[in-house]
């Protein structure tokens, strides 16, 4: 390729969507990451795209809201360029209600839904059916959420890479030269490097560990239960996860995937007997102030970051993508306040 616009170092999900926009618009893109696509938390397998609470409304919900309610378009044209699958389908989520006060508390945020989620989608309190996908409720009420999506981490990443590909663009996975404008979409590493540079540290590494399961459950719903995701996926696995470790002996699986196993069973009766098919373990990028790190590099010219996924990169990843490629294609901001690297600065 002769001419190269737009670096973009790191073949995760902030990367690649940003490669991926970037090329939509014309620019000629060089990805690079020698380590693989997903090589770092990308890489896993739970691809639940959830809404934070509808409560306490701020800058950070509001784009997350609007990144989900695009994804589904957004996605469709990755799918569509590419020619492959990314495994989205917005199929929505259960959450079982534990006690009088929390069916109160969702109660609540059925209006904050109302209130902020334009019309959308819906919070709902529902009456438990008692079916064999349903998670138990003591109160035999459910929270259903229609804004809940799923996305194949590694269809989606691979997907991504394809289309970059069919507008031209490479996908390097070696290591290669720096032209244009250059993205650092590098996770761990990536803020490890920041943090060097600035002398403080902006982020740290929390494990996550997760687990599939041999069993087909279409379209069913995605269900939450005590933190835990449990996410049908459209190749017949589901996957549960994920734990957050903040001290760890090892980056690799270990007993806590096990208890995972456990707590999905329990919490879905339709899981006793799925065969566990694949454990995974990963660093997971967490800025200091836990929300995506997008802008300039303070300092260096030319240069960018789009970091911090921690926990919501694949649903944050279509605005996270055009906000970055308005910034660096265009000299457009539209970054909030809070996502700026200065914003980690103490």
């Amino acid at each position: 390729m002769a001419r190269v616009d737009v670096t973009v170092r790191g073949c995760g999900i902030f990367g690649l969507a940003i490669g991926w926009a970037c090329a939509r618009r014309g620019a000629r893109v060089r990805m690079i990451d020698p380590f693989g696509l997903g090589a770092g938390s990308s890489g896993g397998v739970v691809g639940a795209l959830t809404p934070h609470m509808p409560e306490a409304w701020n800058d950070k919900k509001a784009f997350q809201l609007e990144s989900l309610l695009m994804a589904a378009g957004w996605w469709a044209q990755v799918s569509h360029a590419s020619g492959l699958p990314t495994g989205y389908a917005r199929c929505g989520r259960l959450q079982p209600i534990a006690d009088a006060a929390a069916l109160a508390a969702a109660r609540a945020r059925a209006m904050g839904a109302a209130a902020h989620w334009q019309g959308q989608a819906e919070w709902q309190v529902v009456c438990a059916t008692g079916g064999g996908w349903e998670p138990p409720s003591p109160t035999g009420c459910l929270i259903h959420d229609t804004l809940s999506a799923r996305l194949h981490p590694r269809l989606g990443l691979a997907a991504l890479a394809g289309a970059i590909r069919a507008r031209g663009g490479e996908v390097c996975l070696a290591e290669a030269p720096d032209a244009g404008a250059v993205i650092h979409a590098t996770g761990l590493a990536g803020l490890q490097a920041l943090s060097a540079d600035l002398g403080q540290v902006v982020g740290s590494g929390v494990k996550g560990q997760a687990v599939l399961l041999a069993y087909d459950a279409g379209a069913a719903p995605q269900s939450m239960v005590d933190g835990l995701h449990i996410v049908p996926h459209v190749d017949g696995r589901v996957a549960v996860g994920s734990t957050s470790e903040a001290a760890w002996t090892t980056d690799g699986p270990d007993h806590r995937a096990e208890a995972l196993v456990a707590r999905a069973r329990a919490a879905c009766p339709a899981l006793a007997h799925a065969e566990v098919v694949e454990t995974w373990a990963g660093i997971r990028p967490r800025t200091r102030t836990r929300a995506p790190m997008l802008g300039a590099w303070p300092g260096r010219a030319g240069q960018f970051i789009a970091n911090g996924g921690f926990k919501i990169g694949f649903g944050m990843a279509p605005l996270v993508a055009e906000v970055m490629a308005d910034l660096v294609l265009d000299g457009v901001d539209r970054i909030p306040d809070g996502f700026r690297p200065e914003a980690s600065l103490r």
